[in-house]
């Protein structure tokens, strides 16, 4: 692998496959994290179709090196906020700025556009995620999603909690 930094660029439909094999690889961090193999259903891979009609969805742009896509970064609006989602990266890439760069593109997209607030929400139990949105910038605690499991298995690990607002959550 080169040392060359990431081209950002809008998505293109000739960028499908390999964005629905990034879209996967995010679904198995979900799967891995989270210890449940049914997260994504049977082809992970196709629920980027459905993103790419979401309703919100303003942009969404690849992270290129050296001609192979690395990264997909989307960018939501609602009025005057933005929300980056997903935002993924190669695991063979992790750790080389290719996601810095797509969140720093979508930042500027955002202060183009006028929003007053960018938001993410990465998964609770996410910490690599949750550190890199925090040395990104992000360090506004703007809302809270709070879960109530009804049934299958224990989604929570024994031991995993933290306190917010002097209130214990397990995650």
């Amino acid at each position: 692998m080169s040392g060359a930094s990431a081209h950002i660029r809008e998505y293109e439909t000739s960028d499908l496959e390999r964005c629905r094999e990034l879209w996967r690889s995010l679904t198995q961090r979900h799967r891995d994290i989270y210890r449940d193999p049914s997260i994504g259903g049977d082809d992970p891979g196709l629920e980027l179709d459905a993103h790419l009609a979401h309703p919100r969805l303003v942009k969404l742009w690849v992270a290129e090196i050296d001609g192979r896509v690395v990264g997909l970064c989307g960018l939501l609006l609602q009025g005057e906020e933005s929300e980056l989602e997903p935002i993924v990266v190669d695991p063979a890439w992790r750790g080389r700025r290719v996601g810095a760069a797509l969140a720093q593109h979508a930042i500027g997209a955002s202060q183009r556009l006028g929003v007053k607030f960018v938001n993410v929400r990465p998964v609770g139990r996410n910490v690599e995620a949750i550190r890199f949105f925090q040395r990104e910038g992000f360090r506004l605690l703007g809302r809270l999603e709070l879960s109530l499991q009804l049934g299958g298995s224990a989604i929570a690990e024994p031991g995993r909690s933290v306190d917010v607002h002097g209130i214990r959550f397990a995650f």
